[in-house]
């Protein structure tokens, strides 16, 4: 005979355990379809994220002649910036749309090799102590009124069940180099709705990257968190519109035109897509925002020269050139992340594009 379930007695007998258990809070968040009903996506906004949805993947497939760009903050720190960088940069968009198909940065989730502030999904008010309920509402409404502006919004999926909060307000979403080998992260995109780009492995291969492309095109089933908050099974369909984007790796650069040759090379035999991004900053930029400036200029060049499997660029912008430490007169719209090329640079470069 079954005998109930008593929690109370399960949690006691825990909280008796070894005393070097790690300790650990809970506290209790909004499930993915109460927040959405609470911030919800106008009909006509949605229509918008699925054309640009369609957009991206009709450049990466080769069918639209332009470069994508995605470009923007390192991460949001500061929601009011982020507007005003939005506004500069749907303008710069629409003047250009007829070269590129502009995709605004809007990182809400930092990882970190070790330690460090996690983003404003996690830490809003950077205090170190964390608040993911107001983290998940500033998130939330920062991406409505993002999108407003017309622009395509990406982002990188850190959290898997990030995703279910924010995810259908994104056209384009990372995969990060530490997270790219993760099963997890493979199965998640598996079943997002968005194009995605897998981004090399920390040492600079790309090897990891074709796996995990090939991974997400398939159908998975894995454990994750229905939208009414109750533990499920998820089905996942696959994902065909994946793509490799090179970021370079300890020490390792790969945007020159040998590197994204073989790139393409080992693609092509995987039988995935050939469509390669270069990401011009971290460790192709070697953590110098302004190599970001050559690097774009060189990969667009090879472009020109006949290389259409490149089809896109990833650049690190804000309003303020490089970046500051965290702290309470921080310089408005400057990162307080990874370095990023100021407004000026931004525009300057896109026009020169």
């Amino acid at each position: 005979m079954n005998m109930p379930l008593n929690i109370d007695a399960l949690s006691d007998r825990a909280s008796a355990g070894s005393a070097t258990a790690p300790k650990r809070r809970e506290e209790i968040l909004p499930t993915a379809s109460e927040l959405r009903t609470r911030l919800p996506l106008a009909p006509d906004i949605e229509q918008q994220i699925l054309r640009h949805r369609d957009d991206i993947r009709r450049v990466l497939n080769g069918d639209d002649p332009r470069t994508l760009i995605v470009i923007g903050p390192c991460s949001i720190h500061d929601e009011v910036a982020a507007l005003e960088y939005a506004d500069k940069l749907q303008e710069l968009a629409a003047s250009v749309s007829d070269r590129f198909l502009i995709v605004m940065r809007a990182y809400l989730e930092k990882p970190r090799t070790t330690v460090g502030w996690k983003g404003l999904l996690y830490d809003p008010d950077r205090t170190g102590t964390g608040n993911l309920n107001e983290g998940l509402v500033r998130s939330r409404r920062l991406l409505l009124n993002l999108a407003e502006s017309g622009l395509p919004l990406a982002t990188e999926a850190l959290s898997p069940f990030a995703m279910d909060y924010l995810g259908d307000l994104i056209s384009w979403s990372a995969i990060g180099a530490r997270t790219t080998e993760s099963q997890v992260h493979r199965e998640l995109v598996s079943g997002l709705p968005m194009p995605v780009g897998f981004k090399n492995g920390t040492d600079g291969g790309v090897t990891v990257a074709i796996n995990a492309m090939k991974s997400a095109a398939h159908p998975h089933h894995h454990m994750g968190i229905a939208s009414t908050g109750a533990p499920a099974m998820i089905t996942t369909e696959g994902n065909p519109d994946t793509h490799l984007v090179l970021r370079g790796g300890r020490g390792i650069t790969n945007y020159d035109a040998d590197s994204i040759g073989q790139a393409i090379e080992s693609l092509s035999g995987a039988g995935v897509s050939t469509a390669v991004m270069v990401d011009c900053s971290h460790d192709n930029a070697c953590k110098q925002a302004d190599r970001q400036l050559d690097i774009a200029r060189e990969v667009v060049a090879q472009r020109a020269a006949g290389n259409n499997c490149i089809r896109g660029l990833m650049l690190e912008s804000f309003l303020e050139p490089g970046r500051q430490n965290d702290g309470t007169d921080l310089i408005y719209g400057c990162s307080i992340t990874d370095p990023c090329i100021g407004w000026a640079q931004t525009e300057a470069l896109i026009r020169s594009l």
